[in-house]
């Protein structure tokens, strides 16, 4: 009888510790990020520009005026837009993401590279916290912390798309955008969303 409660008791604790390990390998995914991976060498304004489809180059804050007269540009989301961020301390050139989902009219879901360093997160969640609900201020997912970071990022708004996308055919471009973002030679620009989705 003491030899079944010790190898029950054995058996629980065994239960526990994984169960504990499980939640403490995998803390950067979940309901507000599906999925980050390491990418050494990708930047967001060539993996953007693979992944939407929208051909811009130069810094991510650059986008907004070099998307004018050429891309439609707008204060709401549209899924295979592109957020772009303003110059700050934090972002010295701007920074640039593709939208992958939208939640409600204030919260949507991006595909942002390098928003950590050499990361890759797919489906981090972009909260509009701007006092007119415009999307010109959000707060940002942030990984490391597995929480919404605390910093509030000023943006411009959304260039759009030059066709409409999907989040399936997103998820489907994104690891050959990855790709292609970090070794352009040989190949017109862009092309992920058309090979990959």
């Amino acid at each position: 009888m003491h030899r079944i409660i010790r190898i029950s008791l054995r058996l629980a604790l065994l239960v526990v510790a994984g169960a504990l390990s499980a939640c403490a390998s995998s803390p950067r995914t979940g309901p507000n990020l599906a999925a980050t991976s390491r990418h050494p060498g990708l930047t967001c304004a060539p993996f953007a520009r693979e992944l939407s489809g929208i051909a811009l180059y130069g810094d991510a804050a650059t986008w907004w005026d070099g998307a004018a007269g050429r891309y439609g540009r707008a204060s709401s989301p549209m899924v295979g837009g592109v957020l772009v961020f303003r110059r700050s301390s934090r972002l010295s050139s701007g920074h640039v993401s593709v939208v992958s989902r939208i939640l409600t009219p204030r919260q949507i879901t991006v595909i942002s590279a390098n928003w950590v360093r050499d990361e890759l997160d797919e489906d981090q969640l972009v909260v509009d916290v701007s006092e007119r609900n415009d999307w010109t201020q959000v707060r940002v997912w942030y990984p490391p912390s597995n929480q919404l970071g605390i910093f509030t990022y000023s943006t411009y708004g959304f260039v759009l798309p030059p066709r409409p996308a999907t989040h399936e055919e997103l998820v489907r471009a994104t690891r050959p955008a990855a790709v292609y973002a970090i070794d352009n030679r040989g190949r017109p620009l862009p092309r992920a969303r058309y090979v990959g989705g």
